[in-house]
């Protein structure tokens, strides 16, 4: 495996964290860009160059690779006017200033793996298996990942290799989703949201970072691809089976009014679900280390 200097965006985050120390047990050098050193210091190991500006990388620090994670969290906040243009802002207008800086001063870069996720494909009624090839709901989501995987891939005109992560729900120690839903569950307080039915693609921490250096390194891998677990459950089967795993009931029920008031529009993230097919990671060759819900939540409960 060639060492890499690897410019990586969203470092200090849930992923980033864990994708870093991956990075770095892989001897290459890691350049995280930062809204704050201090902060990101505390959160990240001391080998990792941190930079507050694009224009602080040395010619030395040129990246081979980039890897772009930022984006303000998602379902954290009331669905506003103004936070949803702060989502947009966090995404599309940031991957396009970084995909301009690359041009201007890393024309030979060779891979951009740039964040998206499932709600690219809108909120999908029922069942049906989605793979990277199936149609779109039109809505916010969809928009959203539309247009943040376009600024992206524009960096194809200069012959860069661009892969797109349609990430699901990761499900990891320290943060994301699941240190939301543990206290209520710890606290006999846990059950499904709404009808339960809404179909959950998810993915452990460890195939969603194993993933990412996978299409790192796969010099065929590009466009998008969908960063799930092979198999998807729903609402109320994921609920019973954290629960089991914390040896606690799933009685208690989420309303959806609930949800309305504290997230508005937003609330589409918990209610609707889509069940997706990481199709082209899989015939791509990529082996999951925790395909199924059981295995995934005994790890990471049982530490």
């Amino acid at each position: 495996m060639l060492h890499m200097n690897i410019l990586l965006t969203g470092g200090s985050g849930f992923i980033g964290r864990q994708l870093t120390k991956l990075l770095l047990s892989q001897q290459h050098q890691v350049i995280v860009l930062t809204r704050s050193r201090n902060k990101t210091q505390a959160l990240l190991p001391s080998r990792c160059v941190l930079v507050e500006s694009l224009d602080e990388i040395t010619q030395n620090q040129l990246p081979h690779a980039v890897i772009n994670l930022a984006g303000e969290a998602i379902a954290d906040k009331y669905w506003s006017v103004k936070r949803k243009h702060l989502l947009r802002i966090s995404r599309i207008q940031f991957t396009k200033n970084l995909a301009d800086w690359i041009m201007e001063h890393v024309p030979d870069l060779k891979v951009m793996i740039s964040g998206s996720a499932l709600g690219y494909y809108g909120s999908q009624e029922g069942a049906i298996a989605l793979t990277e090839s199936s149609a779109a709901v039109e809505g916010f989501t969809h928009q959203l990942c539309k247009d943040w995987e376009f600024e992206a891939l524009r960096l194809e005109s200069i012959g860069c290799r661009v892969c797109l992560l349609r990430t699901g729900l990761v499900l990891g120690n320290d943060g994301g989703a699941l240190a939301k839903m543990l206290p209520a569950f710890k606290y006999y307080l846990g059950g499904p949201v709404a009808s339960g039915q809404q179909v959950m693609s998810w993915i452990h921490m460890d195939d969603m970072i194993h993933a990412i250096v996978f299409l790192l390194n796969h010099s065929h891998a590009k466009g998008a691809y969908n960063i799930t677990s092979p198999h998807a459950v729903n609402n109320l089967e994921f609920s019973l089976a954290l629960a089991k795993q914390l040896h606690r009931p799933a009685i208690f029920r989420v309303p959806v009014f609930m949800l309305r008031l504290m997230l508005g529009e937003g609330a589409e993230l918990l209610v609707q679900g889509q069940r997706v097919i990481p199709e082209r990671l899989q015939k791509a060759g990529f082996n999951f280390s925790y395909p199924h819900l059981k295995s995934a939540l005994t790890e990471i409960i049982g530490k």
